[in-house]
């Protein structure tokens, strides 16, 4: 258990985040399928990215991470070879696309939770696209990929509504399969489509072909790869809590290196704090948030950036006015049941809570100290430490599964209340 630090009055800091995980890990994957070598400026470095370097070494590409600028040498893709996937869906997700293309059998697993994550999706698609998948038909960890060194790909028919990674995953290989891969979503609206458009977006700028103008439809033709040297941008998810510190405590926090133009579904904070009272400036210094005298609650639709909700609820859960977050039951198939999670946990520190198929209500309610736990999930530690920031007493069990995007956060955190 971690005593959350609490804050005696407004907080006022200047806060460099390290680098995105998503780009990171779709950067290391295209770099290692391309042409030549690539550098990955800035990498993130933490257990979901060492967990993707080590995947893609052990297909047959060199990853050096000794330094903050990472590169990466393609190689002969090749079994035998095993993924350990950790928490780390990108891994699970991403990874068998590729090893798809390795001579040789490639399994993967993970932790425990993660066996109850869905990737059938993907599995599907690669048989489909002509791979030979083995999960005993479970449509999850673990399972085996037998390369035989080519994909002939194609058409794919896919339901990515539980996860746009099932997308992802398909366009970041798709140029080096025979036939490329024209992947077609038929189902429920896919769930945080900022990603798509960061996969879309990267995989473009390797010179590789891609169709998305009809939607739910995206075509990426075959062809090469080529190598590129890019610098990641801070993690702007992994910002939520630091800017929710200036909206719970009436301060002013500043997020270093802020892009103008981002395909980042953290983005949406600039919005979603404004809706709650708070100040919002981006500029030359970075994104500056100044908290509200009271902070209110919203009504909002989190489906294109559901990462964000467990922080968006802790804010809820101290806001002065009533909110309904909508839109989000994608998130129950995440590192854990995040709106069950998220319900049960806030209700322990006395919030009011509903919660709904696809998202919570919250009215305003004195809340009180207590365990929250996290449920091996970095964004409900994340929810911890907003609480525990304006609530006395908030124990919060097992922070450090916060290494899964941030290392060292609780230091790093508590470093700000000094």
């Amino acid at each position: 258990m971690w005593p959350a630090p609490g804050a005696t009055g407004p907080v006022e800091a200047v806060v460099s985040l390290p680098g995105s995980k998503s780009i990171t890990n779709r950067a290391l994957l295209l770099a290692a399928i391309a042409d030549g070598p690539s550098v990955v400026r800035r990498a993130l470095r933490s257990r979901d990215t060492t967990l993707m370097a080590a995947a893609l070494t052990g297909l047959g590409a060199t990853v050096d991470t000794t330094g903050e600028d990472w590169t990466v040498t393609p190689g002969d893709l090749r079994g035998p070879a095993h993924v350990d996937c950790g928490l780390a869906g990108t891994v699970m997700r991403f990874v068998p696309p590729v090893a798809a293309l390795a001579d040789g059998t490639v399994t993967f697993d993970g932790d425990p939770h993660m066996r109850t994550r869905p990737v059938g999706g993907v599995l599907d698609s690669l048989r489909a696209l002509g791979a030979d998948v083995d999960d005993d038909g479970r449509g999850a960890l673990p399972f085996a990929v037998r390369g035989t060194g080519a994909v002939s790909g194609g058409t794919v028919l896919l339901d990515a509504s539980s996860s746009s990674q099932f997308v992802s995953a398909l366009l970041l290989a798709g140029a080096r399969y025979e036939r490329g891969v024209d992947v077609r979503h038929d189902g429920e609206p896919v769930p945080s489509l900022p990603h798509i458009e960061m996969t879309v977006a990267m995989v473009r700028e390797h010179g590789v072909e891609i169709d998305d103008s009809e939607p739910d439809r995206w075509r990426v033709a075959p062809g090469p790869v080529a190598p590129v040297d890019r610098t990641v941008e801070p993690d702007l998810s992994n910002a939520a809590p630091f800017l929710a510190l200036a909206a719970v405590t009436g301060g002013t926090v500043t997020v270093r290196d802020w892009p103008r133009r981002t395909t980042q579904a953290g983005d949406a904070l600039r919005e979603i704090l404004a809706l709650m009272g708070c100040e919002v400036e981006l500029g030359g210094a970075g994104l500056r948030v100044t908290g509200p005298t009271a902070l209110l609650g919203i009504d909002h639709d989190l489906h294109d950036v559901g990462e964000l909700a467990p922080a968006v609820a802790a804010l809820c859960a101290l806001a002065t006015t009533p909110s309904h977050l909508r839109g989000i039951a994608h998130i129950r198939h995440h590192e854990t049941d995040r709106i069950t999670a998220l319900a049960t946990e806030l209700s322990a520190l006395g919030a009011d809570v509903s919660e709904h198929a696809d998202g919570l209500s919250l009215r305003p309610a004195p809340l009180h100290g207590g365990t929250f736990h996290t449920y091996a999930d970095h964004r409900m530690a994340h929810a911890a430490v907003i609480v525990g920031a304006a609530v006395p007493g908030v124990l919060v069990e097992d922070v450090a599964t916060t290494g899964k995007t941030f290392p060292d956060f609780a230091g790093f955190w508590s470093d700000l209340f000094r």
